[in-house]
C-alpha cells in the first residue's frame, strides 16, 4: 500500500464551508501588500470583509462570487462575466475544509484584458506556495475554460514573475509577446481527458 499522501486538492465553486481559511488567506495576501483598492483582494475586503465573520455574511459573499459567472449579473464597467473556482482541500483526509487558492476564468476579452489580464488569473495563498498548487490548479481549470468556448486561453504574467511563467509553460503555454511589463501566453484548453 502507498503511504497516505494527505488530502488531494480540487476545484470547487465558492462555498461558506471554506470561510475561516479563506479569510485567513486574504489576511496573508494583505500582509504581502496585495490588499490595495486596485486589487481584487482589496475590493472584496472593502465590499464584503465586514460580513465575512458571520455564516450568513460569508454565504452571501460566496453566492455573489458564483453569480459573477452569469452574464445577467450587474457588474462594474469594464468587468466581464467570470467563473471563479477555489482550489481547496476537503474530505475525510483534510483536518478542515481548507482554501488554498483561487482561479478566475473571464468569459471573453476586453481590450484591457487582451493587453494585461487575459482570460485566466490565479492566486495561491502565500503559506501554501511552492507546493505545486498553481500548476495543478491551472491544469484542472483549463477544461472549464474550454467548456466556456475559450480555446486557446490567453494568460499573462509580469515579466519578472518567473514562478508564474513556469506554471503557464508547464500547462503548454506558448509565449506570443511582451507588452509593457506583461508576458502574453496562449495556453491550449480541451475537454477533461
Amino acid at each position: 500500500m502507498a503511504p497516505d499522501a494527505g488530502p488531494v486538492p480540487l476545484l470547487v465553486l465558492p462555498d461558506a464551508a471554506f470561510a475561516r481559511t479563506y479569510v485567513a488567506a486574504m489576511a496573508e495576501f494583505v500582509a504581502e501588500g496585495r490588499g490595495g483598492e486596485e486589487t481584487r483582494v482589496g475590493q472584496d475586503r472593502a465590499e464584503w470583509g465586514s460580513s465575512w465573520h458571520t455564516a450568513a455574511g460569508f454565504g452571501a459573499f460566496a453566492a455573489a462570487v458564483r453569480a459573477e459567472a452569469d452574464p445577467a449579473t450587474p457588474r462594474p464597467p469594464g468587468r466581464v462575466p467570470e467563473s471563479t473556482l477555489w482550489w481547496v482541500e476537503t474530505g475525510p483526509e483534510a483536518p478542515e475544509p481548507t482554501y488554498l487558492g483561487g482561479i478566475r476564468i473571464r468569459h471573453h476579452l476586453t481590450d484591457y484584458l487582451r493587453e494585461v489580464g487575459g482570460h485566466i488569473g490565479y492566486d495561491v495563498r502565500p503559506s501554501r506556495r511552492r507546493e505545486g498548487h498553481a500548476t495543478r490548479m491551472l491544469r484542472a481549470a483549463l477544461p472549464h475554460a474550454y467548456a466556456l468556448g475559450i480555446t486557446p486561453a490567453l494568460i499573462t504574467c509580469d515579466t519578472d514573475n518567473v514562478a508564474s511563467r513556469r506554471v503557464i509553460e508547464a500547462n503548454g503555454g506558448v509565449l506570443e509577446d511582451q507588452r509593457g511589463e506583461k508576458l502574453r501566453f496562449w495556453v491550449p484548453t480541451g475537454p477533461v481527458a
